[in-house]
């Protein structure tokens, strides 16, 4: 699916306003890129969280062109956000539902020629719109996540671990500091340019999420297919262009973090069926050889120091990548037996 279009490196400059002419034709600047942001909500559980990150787009130090708000098979959800955002492009899921469906549903309805996503429990920084689409330094650039970190609605545990922030859809330890290039972004705060979407098609709906489910990971797809659609193109990070992510305290539990793994294994095998171990696993293999040994190792000395917590920030790690492990694994069987 996607809007039609030709790849920005060689179309023209778009005005996107009624009787404004076309301009000329080259490469779109950085400085050039007019930006469409796309919302996807669910539920009214989180519209104290909705109007929060309408509202930080509204704070923008550049304003975003076009701002989208997505309602996911919710009549009621729909109507309310028309009338509470009359300045907002409110539409429903005209796909299945789920976060990919209603995804595509925000790219086809685009104008801007960058297409972030923010999550609707996500609330932007005022430099955010402005960092992003600074991080478009090329047209090999086809796409550019930020950082995202945790508001904590209740106390973060002292058992949970930096490395394992990504339980609650946060950057986490072990991810690049400084702008840099990645394989994939993290879903909550991504952009990629609205015409790689004409390229490499939508978002995988069997992947994406689906109201609470926690299973994830169609950012991940999307990005391996949008590159091999650009061959030579890259996905960076902008650390700098923050956004936080609201944690609620159902999401701060032992339960929650086992069945977050689990579900991350689950996903992660659906997405090397789907794109190749090779790609599907490049980030996670660095991740497992470098990054979980070096948290096990810093808990275990802060625990010798006399933090109780350290031994309990060490073995949260071991047994996270223990349950996603054979949580993939044994997902990879099953698709097997059933092939």
């Amino acid at each position: 699916m996607g809007p039609s279009g030709d790849r920005t490196g060689s179309r023209t400059r778009r005005s996107y306003a009624p009787g404004v002419p076309d301009g000329p034709e080259g490469p779109l600047r950085a400085d050039d890129l007019r930006l469409s942001v796309v919302l996807c909500a669910y539920t009214l559980e989180r519209w104290s969280d909705i109007e929060q990150a309408v509202a930080s787009l509204r704070r923008q130090t550049v304003a975003p062109a076009q701002v989208v708000v997505v309602a996911d098979h919710n009549d009621e959800l729909l109507e309310r956000a028309r009338a509470a955002f009359p300045d907002v492009t409110c539409v429903p899921n005209t796909g299945p539902r789920g976060l990919s469906g209603a995804r595509n549903t925000g790219v086809a309805v685009a104008e801007g020629d960058v297409v972030a996503f923010l999550d609707d429990d996500a609330a932007a920084e005022p430099e955010w719109a402005e960092r992003l689409l600074a991080a478009f330094t090329g047209d090999d650039v086809i796409g550019v996540g930020g950082g995202v970190l945790p508001d904590w609605r209740a106390p973060r545990p002292a058992w949970f671990p930096d490395e394992f922030l990504w339980v609650v859809g946060c950057s986490y330890q072990g991810l690049p500091r400084t702008r840099a290039e990645v394989r994939n972004p993290i879903g909550a705060n991504m952009a990629f340019r609205r015409d790689v979407f004409t390229d490499a098609g939508g978002f995988d709906s069997d992947i994406g999420r689906l109201g609470k489910d926690a299973a994830g990971c169609e950012e991940t797809e999307f990005a391996i297919r949008a590159r091999r659609a650009r061959p030579g193109s890259r996905v960076l990070v902008e650390p700098d262009a923050r956004c936080h992510h609201h944690v609620p305290a159902d999401r701060v539990t032992r339960r929650y973090f086992r069945r977050r793994c689990r579900a991350e294994g689950r996903s992660k095998a659906l997405v090397s069926r789907l794109a190749g171990t090779d790609q599907a696993l490049s980030s996670e293999r660095v991740y497992v050889r470098q990054t979980l040994p070096s948290g096990i190792v810093r808990g275990l000395r802060q625990a010798a120091r006399g933090d109780r917590a350290g031994a309990a920030r060490a073995w949260a790690i071991v047994e996270g990548a223990l349950l996603t492990a054979t949580s993939y694994a044994w997902a990879r069987v099953r698709a097997r037996r059933s092939g």
